[in-house]
């Protein structure tokens, strides 16, 4: 069981930009990938960024060119850096991590989500 704890949403104007940081319960390096989801009222979760253990990453077409995830292994963070923010940014941003088991059994674990509210 990986225990994810976020940090870093809040409140921002448009233009501006917010760091978000989800620490693991266990070294990252064993997680096979971790990424970020958001979800704005009335809306299903979305995948925003992935990571993989490999150093691959993935984004939403909405998060290319503005957001950037990275990591830090000996801290077993994750990050998010969103720049020039919209107010269609406007969501709780959940921590996800991914797991493989036996014959390839996916195991996903979710943090407790953090508010990101962007103002126009």
């Amino acid at each position: 069981q990986v225990q994810l704890v976020e940090s870093g949403g809040g409140l921002v104007q448009a233009g501006g930009s917010l760091r978000l940081s989800c620490t693991a319960s266990e070294s990252i390096v064993s997680i096979n990938a971790m990424g970020w989801y958001r979800q704005a009222p009335g809306k299903q979760r979305e995948l925003v960024a992935a990571m993989w253990r490999s150093g691959a990453t993935n984004y939403a077409d909405s998060a290319k060119g503005r957001f950037t995830i990275s990591r830090d292994n000996a801290e077993n963070t994750v990050y998010l850096q969103m720049d020039s923010l919209k107010p269609e940014d406007t969501a709780v941003y959940y921590c996800n991590a991914v797991k493989f088991g036996s014959a390839l059994k996916r195991y996903d674990y979710w943090g407790q989500g953090t508010q990101v509210t962007v103002s126009s």
